[in-house]
């Protein structure tokens, strides 16, 4: 008789007293100390979360503190020979281990996951992933995940452990648009303000904080971003709802790397705007989760 092949266990670590009580005890003694906070909002019910970026080992232990702070049931991909060890194999599944058997008769991750969230319901399950897929520096990510959300129709939860800001877990909820490329650069472009423990590793790479804006100059890069596209200065002023919006403001932003100008051949010769990748991934740090 064959041996029945492991599958994602319902029960885990972060399940039960242990967590409840005393994990969760220590992780907020631990950030309290190091002076470390979760992102305020975390998201509901289910999605793929990304990680980024990776650059030490230390990344896990302050991620794994949110999601037991924050009550989040995460799972990660290993290979299905790994849960098969004895003890090795349990202890991983516990941990949280998501088996995958890349066999022509396995399991895929898109069709494990579509018939595990049912069992999930009401509670927060992060499937977890890494696209930069080491600690050490890489040129591109892996966009597996994406393929993931796109299948299981979830959303991709943006997660970040920032040594400077020292924050950790998820900073949006982001909805896939079909479209990859743009959606990928877009969020890449968010993550190049988080300050990673060793940044000269990290990609895309590190190129600071985000820069200052005030309330009016946010409410602007929210308006542009549900254009999905270009907008005159008329349509911006209209969707963010602001009683005045001077060209000095749109300049600014423009000089910030946010928005881009474009003339539009007529008799007006008007001026439409767009935002850039650059501030595409600021509108991400704008709307923390749905």
């Amino acid at each position: 008789m064959s041996k029945k092949l492991p599958s994602i266990r319902e029960k885990t670590i972060f399940d039960g007293i242990f967590t409840k009580y005393f994990l969760k005890s220590l992780f907020k003694l631990w950030f309290k100390l190091s002076g470390w906070k979760a992102c305020k909002f975390p998201p509901e019910g289910a999605g793929v979360a990304i990680a980024a970026p990776h650059t030490s080992n230390w990344d896990f232990f302050y991620a794994l503190g949110a999601a037991i702070l924050q009550d989040v049931k995460i799972y990660f991909s290993i290979k299905d020979s790994l849960c098969k060890v004895p003890v090795l194999g349990t202890w991983l599944m516990w941990l949280g281990a998501m088996p995958i058997d890349r066999s022509p008769k396995g399991q895929g991750q898109v069709e494990q996951i579509k018939a595990f969230i049912d069992s999930q319901k009401g509670n927060r399950v992060f499937f977890l992933f890494t696209p930069e897929g080491t600690r050490g520096a890489v040129t591109k990510w892996k966009t597996g995940f994406y393929h993931v959300a796109q299948g299981c129709e979830l959303p991709i939860f943006l997660a970040k452990v920032d040594y400077l800001s020292k924050e950790t877990g998820v900073f949006h909820t982001f909805e896939l648009t079909g479209d990859k490329d743009n959606d990928i650069q877009a969020i890449q472009a968010s993550y190049k303000s988080v300050h990673g423990k060793f940044p000269q590793d990290q990609y895309p790479a590190y190129i600071g904080e985000l820069p200052s804006i005030s309330e009016a100059e946010a409410a602007i890069i929210k308006a542009l971003y549900s254009f999905k596209g270009v907008a005159t200065k008329m349509e911006i002023r209209a969707k963010a709802k602001l009683a005045e919006l001077s060209n000095t403001m749109l300049t600014l932003l423009t000089e910030k790397g946010l928005l881009e100008q474009y003339k539009v051949s007529g008799s007006a010769n008007e001026t439409t705007y767009q935002l850039t990748f650059a501030g595409r991934g600021y509108f991400l740090h704008l709307t923390p989760t749905r």
